[in-house]
């Protein structure tokens, strides 16, 4: 293998060498090293478990796979375009490291089966570490709520001022989205945890071997059944972008609405120069760096979905080169997840504060509260579609006197309709506004005080 330039003896050339560095995957597919070592360390030592080779010849294949990634993390290790990818590279220095009987690694194994192998272990463990970021994300949102539950701040549908919330409750809607993210990777990494080791090229092999056996020592869940979809699938990968790509949508959303609260508009948070930047021109100027580049970012995945689908939709059974492309999507999605996941809960831990002061004002400046007008009134047996249309013509007066609904007189009141008493005053306040919707789910404080002990169980429970 060291000294071959060409492919076998059924090729009489070698690549043209913008032809090599054009086919070569090793400038990324070095991301797997690890996960090939592991692989190729399981596969060694079933060839030796089933008699293929000796078990002398598996614990020499076994000590040089741990030289090399002794080697790798020392840095001493760095294969280059010669060495096309990341597997010929391992089996190469093997073969230098433990003379022929490295060449017997590849006994019974396919390149095909053999990436397969490495991506699924790859991304069984950045999954795993993604939602050890999401839990971490829920905990800092978890953190900022217990200390917001009676903090209120405006509503908006059609980013138009509906209904006064709960600090809090807004907090907790975005803990949900990343709890479905959570669970939805739990699902997913069910299917990415199989093992498609033993299905060779595309149709199995002539040796003995024992696909349990590799599973088991690399903790796969199972086999693939079939050999020709055990080297073709990566509907794992695409199940994961998707996932990813939701994630983002979760993030992007709420950086967003970060944009919006910073804004001297808005004015709800104040960023801390830890986490955001300044203008090269504009001296005042204190950008929101994090959830511009978060929304920015969002994109990027969303392509790398887009792209892995369209790579799919054509392909024959069963392995075609095509399926190289897919390594680069999956890494440059995984970093970006882990990246944004990492920088978004810095922020909201300690790069941004919530300005209570502005926040009370902003719920007593507006009509927000016309709803519970209407509410008030069919509790006094007023038909609501009735009340519906009287708190509409309220809001239209108030608008033509520059008032607010606070500001009318109980005589005022009561011209509108007789069943206006003292109390409105009391109903209508933003902090009675939102503690009286305390249905299940609703941002009343009871209701949200309850719910954030459920959600403190459900984090520390799974």
């Amino acid at each position: 293998m060291t000294e071959q330039t060409t492919w076998s003896q059924r090729f009489e050339s070698a690549l043209h060498p913008a032809i090599a560095h054009f086919n070569a995957s090793i400038g990324f597919d070095i991301e797997l090293i690890e996960y090939d070592l592991t692989g190729s360390v399981a596969h060694a030592k079933m060839l030796a478990h089933t008699g293929i080779i000796s078990s002398e010849e598996g614990e020499q294949l076994v000590a040089g796979l741990e030289q090399i990634r002794q080697e790798y993390r020392d840095g001493k290790f760095n294969p280059g375009i010669e060495a096309e990818d990341v597997h010929f590279a391992v089996e190469r220095r093997l073969t230098e490291i433990a003379g022929d009987v490295g060449k017997k690694l590849h006994t019974a194994r396919s390149r095909n089966d053999q990436v397969g192998t490495d991506t699924r272990l790859y991304l069984r463990a950045q999954i795993s570490q993604i939602r050890i970021q999401l839990r971490e994300f829920q905990g800092v949102l978890l953190n900022i709520a217990e200390t917001n539950v009676e903090t209120l701040i405006p509503g908006y549908t059609h980013l138009q001022r509906a209904q006064p919330l709960s600090l809090a409750h807004h907090l907790l809607a975005y803990f949900e989205m990343l709890q479905r993210d959570w669970e939805r990777l739990g699902e997913i990494v069910q299917r990415v945890n199989t093992s498609p080791l033993g299905c060779g090229a595309l149709a199995g092999t002539t040796f003995p071997i024992d696909r349990h056996y590799t599973a088991s020592l690399l903790e796969f869940a199972g086999v693939y059944r079939n050999s020709l979809d055990g080297v073709s699938d990566r509907d794992f990968a695409i199940e994961f972008l998707c996932a990813a790509s939701l994630i983002l949508v979760h993030l992007s959303r709420l950086s967003e609405e970060i944009i919006l609260w910073a804004s001297q508009e808005f004015g709800f948070v104040t960023l801390k120069d830890t986490c955001s930047t300044g203008s090269s021109i504009m001296p005042q100027k204190k950008n929101p760096d994090v959830p511009e580049l978060v929304r920015g970012k969002t994109g990027r995945v969303f392509g790398h979905l887009q792209a892995m689908l369209v790579l799919m939709k054509g392909l024959p059974l069963a392995y075609n080169k095509d399926l190289q492309e897919d390594k680069e999507a999956l890494f440059d999605t995984v970093k970006t997840v882990q990246g944004c996941l990492e920088a978004m809960t810095i922020l909201l831990r300690e790069g941004m504060e919530f300005k209570n002061e502005r926040l009370a004002q902003a719920v007593d400046e507006d009509f927000s509260n016309a709803t519970d007008v209407a509410d008030y009134l069919a509790s006094k047996g007023v038909p609501f579609r009735e009340a519906y249309n009287l708190v509409g013509k309220v809001v239209k007066t108030c608008l033509k006197s520059d008032k607010l609904l606070k500001d009318l007189s109980l005589e005022e009141w009561k011209e509108l309709h007789p069943a206006f008493e003292p109390d409105i005053y009391q109903a209508i306040a933003p902090t009675q506004v939102v503690a009286a919707r305390n249905s299940y789910g609703g941002t009343g404080f009871d209701q949200v005080r309850q719910a954030l002990q459920e959600a403190r169980a459900r984090i520390g429970s799974q």
